[in-house]
């Protein structure tokens, strides 16, 4: 099955994307499965799962204290502002699984970075290996060289916040049943996908104002 495992919906506050729209594109594209990781909270996935529950993994990209994580199959809300450590403790207490959401990014200020990476890397389960937004895909590929040293799975995903964009990276693996059988299969699945166009960009950015005017 495919699974883009980073989408953003109308629920992150620089997106516009439709659970409807979502799903229109994930059958257009051929994706079987998303994980919602909107922005500090899991609305959004939680709406997708009551509307189409065999298609969605619940996640959420979660705001530290340095940098972006990923939890996946998530029940609640993990509030942004803390430390990476006390991120993945409360992600842990819920029997989520952890990763690092475009960890080397060198162009986005919420990629978490080398340093915290190792200061946290015995906590991970997986790391994002291609992230479809990334402008220099050199940043993916030291991430995937940092995931076999440190003998990690690498997962992918469009990182879409336009509709369009879902399904522009996704891994390829067996179907499983609960986050240890996903886990141990994405060890063995096959990532899939290519850069998105710099342009993407600029949905995000016209997403954020616009929701901005509307506030106003």
């Amino acid at each position: 099955m495919r699974i883009d495992l980073h989408c953003h919906t109308c629920y992150s506050r620089d997106s516009l994307t439709t659970l409807d729209a979502l799903l229109h594109w994930m059958d257009r594209r051929g994706i079987d499965m998303v994980a919602i990781t909107d922005h500090n909270t899991v609305a959004g996935a939680l709406a997708f799962h009551d509307q189409a529950p065999e298609r969605i993994v619940v996640g959420e990209e979660i705001k530290t204290t340095r940098g972006e994580l990923l939890g996946l199959f998530l029940q609640e809300e993990v509030p942004p502002g803390l430390s990476p450590e006390e991120t993945i403790a409360r992600i842990r207490a819920q029997g989520g699984l952890v990763g690092a959401s475009h960890p080397l990014d060198r162009h986005r200020s919420e990629a978490v970075g080398i340093e915290t990476l190792e200061s946290i890397r015995h906590e991970m389960d997986f790391l994002e290996v291609l992230n479809a937004r990334v402008t220099v895909a050199r940043d993916n590929q030291l991430a995937e060289e940092m995931a076999a040293r440190w003998n990690l799975p690498g997962s992918a995903g469009s990182d879409a916040h336009a509709p369009f964009e879902v399904g522009q990276a996704y891994v390829d693996i067996p179907a499983f049943d609960g986050p240890q059988e996903f886990l141990d299969n994405l060890a063995r699945g096959q990532v899939v996908g290519q850069l998105s166009s710099p342009f993407v960009h600029v949905c995000s950015t016209y997403a954020k104002w616009r929701k901005r005017l509307k506030v106003r």
